[in-house]
């Protein structure tokens, strides 16, 4: 049996294991792709995955938008409180530090097997989200600078 078949198989059994669906049924569509030899499929994914899912968590967030749930005047209240002030420079931070998460992944594209483990663990055993390794690798090029200054 292939090498990748059986890291797919233990991951998909992690997930059923700990009731992660989303690993569970990620580890199993890729399987099912590589089972039946999509390997066009599996070619898109690889380049456009991040792309899509980015797009669709930037719809879940907009959705409120959509309904009209947000009003001009809870975003202009919002945006001048400290909650808002303090989200504006959250983002900024966010923003920056996945900068330097791209530039680590350009500089050590090894690394990316840390993020992807400390991700599907973070996922498993703390009931987290697995948003991406862009942030993971964000909030490591941030763990590397302190460790590095002390």
């Amino acid at each position: 049996m292939n090498e990748s078949i059986i890291i797919l198989l233990f991951i998909m059994a992690l997930g059923i294991i700990c009731d992660n669906k989303l690993i569970a049924a990620g580890a199993g569509t890729l399987l099912v792709l590589r089972v039946l030899k999509l390997s066009m499929v599996l070619g898109v994914l690889e380049r456009r995955s991040l792309e899509m899912g980015l797009v669709l968590l930037v719809i879940a967030v907009l959705l409120p938008f959509n309904s009209g749930q947000i009003s001009t005047h809870s975003i202009t209240a919002t945006l001048f409180s400290l909650p808002g002030l303090i989200a504006i420079c959250g983002g900024v931070f966010a923003s920056y530090m996945n900068q330097r998460g791209v530039a680590l992944l350009q500089h050590n594209p090894e690394i990316i097997v840390g993020l992807l483990t400390g991700t599907i663990l973070g996922v498993i055993f703390f009931d987290g989200i697995p948003v991406g390794p862009l942030a993971a690798a964000g909030i490591t090029a941030l763990l590397l600078m302190l460790v590095q200054a002390l």
